[in-house]
């Protein structure tokens, strides 16, 4: 099963030397953007500079976008929520209380392309950011609400490992899954109910296993005398350079772009 969120690909490219924290800060304005568009211009715009981005950061197209195997139910789902239960002024097809409208045709398109857009968008960031160097962005942008006593260091770290153990939970449900299935499990046929009894015999061992999982990496960080953000000092000071100030100025230059996008077209 193909995840690409929360996995590090290590290739050298000029978006992985950038410091974590531009990156952290670009793909926070860039879902921010996603969401303000209105026109198709808009999301040409969002889409050339994310392709541009994927060029720069070497990564396989092909990897990027089989992230999307994971999610295309939900897509779909919300494709046809979209078009079929939105009112609109040219009415296309109707069948009781579903109705299929011009309206519902470019929400469900929008919808979609956003979609699509926020997963490759975010799973950049993992690809081109190891999970230390995530961690150390986080606590780094939350070290201000340390003075009115956020764990900052604590949430990052805590983030960090489940953001981490994504692919690795989904590979070890795969596996179990095949492993049922060679003995006889059968967990596509039957109605919702006999689908939903035979996940039982996924979950249990998925939980067991996240849990044995947990102990390992508690007992593995207790050996190496981990004790969070006290007394800690950091091997790789992360300080800006000149390509972040240049990254986050095409970015913000991007929002603005966006903005008055919104303000003065749109459909």
């Amino acid at each position: 099963m193909n995840i690409t969120i929360g996995q590090y690909y290590p290739v050298n490219s000029k978006i992985h030397k950038l410091d974590p924290r531009t990156k952290f800060m670009a793909v926070i304005l860039f879902i921010i953007d996603v969401f303000i568009i209105k026109s198709f211009w808009g999301y040409a715009a969002a889409a050339v500079f994310l392709a541009a981005v994927v060029a720069l950061s070497k990564l396989p197209v092909k990897m990027l976008f089989s992230g999307l195997k994971n999610i295309i139910i939900i897509i779909l789902f919300t494709v046809c929520l979209n078009m079929f239960f939105t009112q609109g002024e040219v009415v296309f097809f109707k069948w009781g209380i579903i109705q299929i409208t011009d309206a519902g045709v470019i929400l469900a398109l929008r919808m979609a392309v956003r979609l699509i857009l926020l997963i490759v968008g975010s799973s950049v960031l993992t690809l081109t950011t190891s999970p230390i160097q995530l961690t150390d962005a986080i606590e780094y942008m939350l070290k201000p609400f340390k003075k009115i006593g956020v764990p900052s260091h604590e949430i990052a770290m805590m983030m960090t490992i489940a953001l981490r153990f994504i692919p690795t939970l989904i590979e070890e449900l795969d596996k179990i899954k095949k492993a049922q299935m060679a003995r006889g499990a059968d967990f596509d046929t039957g109605g919702i109910i006999k689908k939903a009894k035979s996940l039982i015999p996924l979950l249990v061992p998925l939980f067991v296993s996240s849990f044995r999982r947990a102990d390992e990496l508690a007992m593995a960080m207790e050996a190496r005398c981990y004790r969070g953000d006290i007394n800690r000092t950091r091997m790789n000071q992360l300080r800006f350079q000149r390509q972040d100030f240049v990254a986050a100025a095409i970015i913000v230059v991007l929002s603005v772009v966006l903005i008055f996008e919104r303000i003065f077209f749109g459909f």
